[in-house]
């Protein structure tokens, strides 16, 4: 909403550092520009707004040696990088949802330590760096996010794309943002209010210790805002309206009104086992500790922290989006995409091709490329012991001075299918695994990952298609896979496990999507037994398991089997049972295993 936007402005102006920052959700546009404009006119003269893009270099974020200098002086000369000269104000992350790893984490430590410790090149040294950030994350679509590790530690979460643009004035000045920061300070939290704000993260699944403390921080920022010295329920319940809801996996149990009365009943029975003056010693104990600890009115009884917390779950449950409500209630939770990155394949180094990712130390051989500049800042700090009695001025390299440029590139994505074709039961779900295949299978022409699929049924496991992009192939060979038969399940899972391997070996990305409802009888060698399929099956899943593979168990049976959820603990799968479910559900559910939903 954009009274919450407005409210996200004041709230970082009035304790930018302690916040940490805000994740800001939306295109270029008119919205998001008002905004920051907003933040700009609000926030102190001291604290500008620098832009950082998205590859920054380590040297010019951090600080690192200054060549140039060095070469002129002799001597290693600093060259401050960009943290440690923002510190105090507010960094603009452009484009955030396409920031390297490593990146975020120079960021994630700066956050937590304010400082940034610079020890390479020869240098030695420890500058502060307290800054807030401002991430603009422009994905065009839910599976590009900015790292989950990065946003975690920004208090706010704010989707500004469908929204109007905002107003040109806010409901708070300056001035009063101003006074605001010299009051924050003085502002009180009860214990119960921590422990309430806590719970309501507990209830709604939030595992990070970080988003409390954030909507503390809010809540404090809120009370010195209105000029309240203690914060109330009407600041919690708009920090957890602003901290705690973008962040809730799922739905909290909130507590029935039948469950109440039931302590009723224990009153006689605490009356014989426990003399009445024996329940008097902590009135006087609280008495005599008042100094401490506070009056009685100042601490709520348990039954108060309820009450205080059930109110903060309820306005952050009023907070919740339309579609992330009905996405928690059906217990899809949002961490999938947002650890994902939106990324089709894994990355791997490379030392002749792909995006540069810095250098290292080494000679440049089998065609790896020479990083110059490395070179010559490795070299720097020794051209005065290298050139006594001085020389002619030329810079002095040895063979330890070296530096060779790093790559990395990115892998493409080949899916496995293997499907359970034995018996009737299979039967019922091949029509559906074969739109799986190729609902994939169109979404591979954007995706560029291909699709491989392998049947097992009778006496042994064969592959129906090569790993391919053609929907034309995919199509044709799936038309005329038959059922039934016995269940080869070893040969099956030997067979997904020797194509990923080789797919692996081509520099490719495997995943395979085992489809079954883990009750092989036939063994390896193609003998019917349940009891020699079992050890066979065990075995090959231990082997699947080593080999590292991504794997996901979708189980057949019309309701979920106990053989297939200890099958796919076997393998190290993760398990998803699908009594009933469509086509595109077990393509939602590859696409989310590969970080691409």
């Amino acid at each position: 909403m954009q009274a919450d936007a407005e409210t996200v402005v004041a709230l970082l102006a009035v304790d930018p550092l302690g916040l940490g920052g805000v994740c800001l959700r939306a295109r270029a546009g008119p919205a998001r520009e008002a905004w920051l404009a907003q933040l700009r006119g609000i926030l102190p003269q001291a604290m500008a707004m620098r832009r950082v893009p998205v590859n920054i270099s380590d040297t010019a974020l951090l600080g690192g040696l200054d060549l140039a200098a060095t070469l002129r002086a002799g001597r290693p000369v600093a060259l401050q990088g960009l943290l440690p000269a923002a510190d105090g104000g507010v960094l603009l992350l452009s484009m955030a949802e396409r920031m390297p790893s490593e990146t975020a984490a120079r960021f994630c430590a700066v956050l937590d330590n304010g400082s940034v410790s610079l020890q390479r090149d020869g240098l030695d040294a420890s500058c502060p760096a307290r800054v807030a950030l401002v991430a603009l994350d422009e994905g065009a679509s839910d599976d590009e996010a900015m790292p989950a590790a990065l946003r975690e530690r920004l208090a706010f979460w704010l989707v500004l794309d469908g929204q109007d643009e905002p107003d040109a004035d806010l409901a708070w000045t300056a001035q009063e943002v101003l006074a605001a920061r010299g009051r924050l300070a003085q502002v009180r939290v009860d214990n119960a209010v921590a422990r309430a704000l806590c719970a309501a993260g507990m209830a709604l699944g939030i595992d990070s210790l970080r988003a409390p403390l954030l909507a503390l921080r809010a809540a404090r920022a809120a009370a010195a805002l209105v000029g309240a010295d203690v914060v109330d329920e009407d600041h919690l319940a708009l920090a957890a309206r602003l901290v705690l809801a973008p962040r809730a996996t799922r739905l909290p149990q909130l507590p029935e009104p039948e469950s109440a009365p039931e302590p009723a009943a224990d009153p006689p029975d605490a009356a014989v086992s426990h003399p009445p003056d024996l329940s008097q010693e902590p009135a006087h104990a609280d008495a005599s500790s008042s100094p401490e600890t506070g009056s009685e009115e100042d601490v709520p009884d348990a039954a108060q922290r309820g009450e205080m917390g059930e109110r903060i779950l309820q306005a952050t449950l009023a907070a919740l989006p339309a579609g992330l409500l009905a996405s928690l209630a059906l217990g899809l939770s949002p961490r999938i995409r947002a650890a994902s990155g939106g990324r089709a394949g894994s990355m791997q180094k490379s030392q002749l091709r792909g995006r540069p990712i810095g250098a290292r130390a080494g000679e440049p051989r089998a065609g790896q490329r020479l990083h110059v500049l490395e070179t010559l800042r490795a070299a720097a700090p020794w051209q005065r012991l290298r050139n006594s009695p001085p020389a002619t001025g030329r810079i002095q390299v040895r063979k330890q001075d070296f530096h060779v440029t790093r790559f990395r590139q990115r892998s493409q994505t080949t899916t496995i299918f293997v499907v359970d074709a034995s018996g009737s039961a299979a039967l019922n779900r091949l029509a559906e695994a074969k739109g799986a295949v190729e609902l994939l299978l169109a979404d591979c022409y954007v995706r560029r990952d291909r699709v491989a699929v392998v049947a097992f049924r009778g006496a042994a496991a064969e592959v129906l298609l090569a790993p391919t992009r053609s929907l034309a192939r995919a199509k044709r060979s799936l038309a005329g896979l038959p059922g039934g038969g016995g269940t080869p399940l070893a040969s099956g899972i030997d067979a997904a496990r020797a194509m990923g391997e080789q797919v692996r070996r081509r520099g490719e990305t495997p995943i395979i999507v085992l489809l079954t409802d883990g009750r092989g009888n036939v063994a390896r060698d193609g003998s019917p037994g349940r009891l020699a399929a079992a050890h066979d099956t065990l075995m090959a899943a231990r082997q699947l398991r080593l080999s590292g593979v991504t794997t996901l168990l979708l189980d057949s049976s019309a309701q979920p089997q106990a053989a297939a959820r200890a099958l796919a603990t076997d393998m190290g799968a993760r398990y998803l049972p699908l009594p009933y479910a469509g086509a595109r559900a077990m393509s939602e559910a590859v696409k989310a295993l590969a970080g691409l939903a």
